[in-house]
């Protein structure tokens, strides 16, 4: 789910993400999903690793961006080390992993969550398994080159999943997630709107999709963080909002938002 920056040439890639805005009306999903709630399940508190926070009591919210890491990505992690915020980091392998290794490295060594959202952003749904293997499996190894740790965590583009690509998911360890706030930032580079969108629609155990290759994201990234914190909200990784549940490999994950929240 990523669009050309503004200036660049955008060719086949509008093609390719002309339908992005639909994904959540149209149910891009086709697999069942899970919600964070029901990731902990019973768990107690107790049973989470030593200082963790617990989002069964905790208002929490995971800040996650996908298509990156681009050019505006550093300005970014300066911004969420200055708010002490971790986020999870969907990447993309060819020209973004491939073009700035040391923003990926630097994206894991200050503690954000390094996820997969594949190699050349294809619409998994319209590939067989073999192709959405090597979609998925060549950022893994992309992304380990450079961590020394492959991901668990993926996001399909445009959250399109059946059950071909959970099946491959499965087998490469990879969990599924989807988000249930979104600011549509590939389609406005008004910062302001980006910042009103998503706190338009924020609520407790919520995953907000944003990217970090276009000019109005990056810029409304601390209003986004100072408005929610004020509001109660705290920051977490997709993994800490489903502990001390751990996602399994090919299961779908994706917030159920409520229809009025406190």
């Amino acid at each position: 789910m990523f669009r050309t920056e503004p200036g660049r040439r955008r060719g086949p890639a509008l093609a390719l993400l002309a339908a992005a805005s639909l994904v959540l009306t149209l149910g891009g999903c086709a697999a069942d999903t899970v919600t964070p709630a029901d990731a902990r399940g019973e768990a107690k508190a107790a049973d989470a690793a030593r200082g963790a926070v617990d989002c069964a009591k905790v208002k929490c919210i995971a800040l996650t961006f996908d298509a990156g890491p681009g050019k505006d990505t550093p300005r970014l992690l300066d911004i969420l080390k200055e708010k002490n915020v971790k986020a999870t980091f969907f990447l993309l392998g060819e020209k973004h992993v491939k073009r700035y290794p040391e923003v990926v490295k630097r994206i894991a060594g200050e503690g954000h969550e390094v996820a997969n959202h594949t190699w050349s952003h294809r619409i998994l749904t319209d590939l067989d398994a073999s192709e959405v293997r090597d979609e998925l499996s060549r950022t893994q190894d992309a992304i380990a080159k450079i961590t020394g740790r492959k991901p668990t965590l993926m996001r399909p583009p445009q959250g399109r999943t059946d059950g071909t690509v959970s099946d491959v998911a499965r087998e490469l360890g990879l969990a599924q997630v989807l988000w249930s706030i979104t600011a549509k930032d590939y389609s406005t580079e008004d910062s302001a709107l980006i910042r009103q969108r998503v706190l338009d629609q924020a609520h407790g155990d919520g995953i907000i999709l944003l990217h970090d290759i276009y000019g109005g994201t990056v810029p409304a990234v601390p209003g986004i963080i100072d408005e929610l914190k004020r509001r109660g909200y705290t920051f977490v990784t997709v993994p800490q909002l489903l502990a001390p549940g751990k996602a399994e490999p090919g299961t779908v994950y994706r917030p159920e938002k409520p229809e009025q929240d406190d």
